[in-house]
């Protein structure tokens, strides 16, 4: 008896006088409203520059790694340095994720958060053995501006089957993968960018931009961008805004969308792209545009 009286008064005293039942439990898991007001969330320096790292060195350095290190070090029936970097961005990634989600006052259901996550991994995972088959291609004449079918080392195969399992590879790689590897989570405070967020912000979004147009995930990126929006100005009615961290990645956002038209603006009269990504939607790759228009002179 003695012993589940003082756990009543150290949960009277946690909760502080007059406390309402379930409050406690609320604070833990989204934060009291007038605690966010008073003091918004911090800039999370760290995680976002880790972010930014791992993103530019584990995946747009992967296929420069892959290039760069010799065949003899990595075989091509063997995992090259490339997937290497792809198995670490697979398992780096989604902690980066959860420690950012940890340190958020508001979250989402867990629930919410699990599934959220093993998306992300499976789309990755497929996305790893889409694109380490792809770069494998390159050391045999795959040229990746070309579509599936109208590569020649593609479209002289037998039987004929075999180029709509290469069609099925490259849907996996260029679609589900990406689909599924692309979900964000906006947040809301108030604040301001401090200076080390100012500094992120070019890298993040040129990172993003690569994100976007290699991955072809345009579509997603636009709804999540205008659905972020929508909801900024939505709760700015509320007086209710963005913190820095969510200030970080708008802006990130918003440069990455700039940069996407600039990029379509210049390769919008390319014949050979055209044919590649025929319909309304244009948004080359760029290592389409580096097999086409660099690696060709040399």
């Amino acid at each position: 008896m003695e012993a589940v009286a003082r756990r009543r008064q150290h949960a009277r005293a946690a909760g502080g006088a007059g406390a309402q039942p379930g409050a406690t439990f609320l604070q833990a898991r989204h934060g009291s409203i007038k605690a966010d007001e008073a003091a918004p969330a911090p800039f999370h320096v760290d995680l976002w520059f880790y972010f930014t790292l791992q993103n530019w060195v584990l995946d747009f350095g992967r296929p420069i790694a892959m290039l760069v290190f010799p065949l003899e070090w990595f075989p091509l029936n063997k995992p090259s340095m490339g997937d290497y970097f792809h198995m670490a961005y697979n398992i780096i990634t989604p902690f980066l994720l959860l420690k950012l989600i940890e340190r958020s006052p508001r979250t989402l259901p867990r629930s919410m958060i699990y599934v959220s996550i093993i998306t992300f991994i499976m789309g990755a995972s497929i996305h790893l053995v889409g694109d380490s088959v792809n770069h494998r291609l390159l050391f045999s004449g795959y040229q990746h501006h070309l579509s599936v079918r109208e590569n020649p080392i593609i479209k002289n195969l037998k039987p004929e089957t075999l180029i709509d399992s290469f069609e099925l590879l490259y849907y996996y790689d260029e679609y589900l993968g990406h689909s599924m590897c692309g979900c964000f989570t906006p947040t809301k405070a108030g604040s301001s960018m401090p200076a080390a967020a100012l500094l992120l912000v070019v890298p993040s979004g040129l990172y993003y931009w690569y994100l976007v147009t290699e991955g072809q995930i345009f579509i997603l990126f636009t709804f999540t961008f205008f659905a972020m929006l929508a909801l900024v100005l939505r709760q700015k009615r509320k007086r209710l805004f963005l913190d820095s961290n969510g200030l970080f990645l708008f802006h990130s956002f918003a440069l990455t969308l700039l940069l996407v038209a600039l990029w379509v603006a210049w390769l919008w009269d390319d014949p050979v792209l055209r044919k590649k990504y025929p319909g309304v939607i244009y948004v080359p790759e760029p290592w389409a545009f580096y097999t086409l228009h660099v690696s060709s002179r040399h």
